[in-house]
């Protein structure tokens, strides 16, 4: 039986005994009578699904120097930072955990959130302690991809939604209409139109950036051409923040991509009472630093290195 057919009860228990009582593998098989492979797969299991989450209580200084440093440099009211992961291909991971564990901290009952999308932010997901507050609307702040992935902001939402128990609400578009005028009709419907009014009073909003590379995430899905990627950039953008691209300054960009694109302009989250900004890597430092410009988020989760770059930045 795979792993994750194991009923919760069985798993829990063999987390626990593991995990918290500090059993060896050997005691939880001969305890449970389920052979040594399967306990093996059903702690590996709990790890990826959030039952067990593991977390490094003891701050580093410098970490903490930075995110006073960056509160400060920012006005932000808390900024989270990661230590620099011995692998940097671990960052996107570990600062969607960091995300995780603040939406569980954070979020309470009667609240409406809006979610962007990315894979930093699907990250998060294992470590959103389910909950059962009452009165909890999510809403995703974009349209979806034509073609199945694992980080389509759909998808995420309603995953989201799931673990808070939460009312959903979903953009049902592409992200990126063909023309202008498809842009503006879809706007018209009372679905789509109600999305945006609603976003336009979150308690508290959660965004990532985009790097614009060759290669990004919206050439990899289909979503933009190699052509127009190489317009924007030469149009100045540095990036995407809600699929809107915008150059060093955080100032939208003049562009053709922009006015079909199916999203909240994140110009308009000013009346957010929280934004979250969450996101790292050395190549999305200047998207980020163009983020914080736009968005003037309250919250900051960022990876070290980029910390100490914003830090740096006179201002």
């Amino acid at each position: 039986m795979a792993s994750h057919m194991v009923p919760e009860h069985i798993k829990t228990r063999i987390a626990w005994l593991y995990y918290v009582e500090g059993m060896t593998q050997d005691e939880i098989v001969a305890e449970t009578g389920l052979n040594r492979s399967r306990v093996l797969r059903i702690l590996a299991a709990s790890r990826h699904d959030g039952t067990v989450q593991i977390r490094v209580t003891t701050n580093l200084t410098h970490c903490i120097e930075l995110e006073r440093a960056l509160e400060q440099r920012w006005r932000l009211s808390r900024a989270i930072v990661i230590p620099e992961p011995q692998d940097p291909a671990q960052t996107s991971a570990i600062l969607g955990a960091e995300l995780g564990a603040y939406i569980s901290r954070t979020v309470t009952g009667h609240s409406t959130i809006g979610l962007g999308w990315g894979k930093t932010l699907s990250n998060a997901l294992p470590s959103i302690v389910p909950r059962t507050p009452e009165g909890i609307r999510v809403l995703s702040l974009l349209g979806g991809l034509t073609r199945v992935s694992s980080v389509n902001p759909s998808e995420f939402a309603w995953r989201v939604a799931d673990r808070l128990n939460a009312e959903c609400h979903l953009l049902t578009a592409p992200v990126f209409a063909p023309d202008k005028p498809t842009q503006e009709s879809l706007m018209t419907h009372s679905g789509i139109a109600e999305i945006f009014s609603r976003a336009r009073s979150l308690d508290m909003a959660i965004v990532s950036v985009g790097a614009l590379t060759p290669n990004s995430v919206f050439y990899e899905y289909g979503l933009l051409t190699r052509s127009e990627i190489a317009s924007l950039e030469a149009a100045g953008a540095v990036g995407d923040v809600l699929c809107h691209f915008v150059d060093a300054e955080g100032c939208l960009v003049r562009h053709e991509v922009n006015d079909r694109v199916l999203a909240v302009n994140p110009a308009e989250l000013h009346n957010t009472r929280n934004v979250v900004l969450v996101s790292g890597g050395w190549h999305k430092l200047k998207v980020i630093r163009a983020a914080l410009k736009l968005l003037k988020p309250s919250i900051l989760i960022v990876n070290e290195m980029v910390a100490e770059n914003l830090v740096a930045e006179q201002g």
